[in-house]
């Protein structure tokens, strides 16, 4: 897709959940950790949306909305919510199945009926926050109060939890 249809898309998915605004995003730099160092964007108000996978049969699937600077509790927060043994995120092509969006891009907007939502309490907690926007060319920025307007959206305390600090040698590999 090129930047119209992609803003077109995501426009017709904000439709009628509050304020908002769209940026801009080199598709290279969509990344949460490169697209914060480029355009000066806080990691603690990147809120990313994963796609969990539910190991049963059928799978069962969630999409989280979780801080950059937490990383998500799938081994036990996500499992029982999801009421399977064992969980994991789901792949790239999983989520590209799921909900036609490419990781670097996954917004809560225009996910498939049914999907539930899951929201870290902390991300409630930021004055703004920034979302991926459907497509790695588009983030859109927000009240987190905007997640509210989604239908089946829960915030789940213990959802995830604030990451130990990366060393420079971390983030080098």
């Amino acid at each position: 897709m090129d930047d119209d249809t992609d803003r077109s898309r995501l426009e017709a998915w904000l439709v009628g959940h509050g304020e908002y605004e769209l940026f801009p995003c080199d598709p290279a730099l969509a990344d949460t950790a490169a697209f914060c160092s480029a355009y000066g964007f806080a990691p603690e108000d990147a809120a990313n949306t994963i796609v969990v996978a539910g190991k049963s049969d059928p799978p069962r699937y969630a999409a989280c909305i979780v801080l950059a600077t937490h990383r998500l509790d799938a081994n036990h927060t996500v499992r029982y919510r999801l009421g399977t043994r064992r969980a994991s995120f789901a792949s790239a092509e999983e989520t590209r199945t799921l909900t036609g969006q490419e990781i670097g891009g996954v917004t809560a907007f225009g996910l498939p009926d049914g999907l539930p939502i899951w929201v870290d309490t902390a991300v409630m907690e930021r004055p703004r926050i920034v979302l991926g926007g459907g497509s790695r060319r588009w983030k859109v920025l927000a009240p987190p109060s905007i997640l509210l307007t989604l239908p089946g959206v829960a915030v789940v305390e213990g959802l995830a939890h604030p990451a130990a600090p990366r060393t420079d040698t971390e983030s080098a590999e």
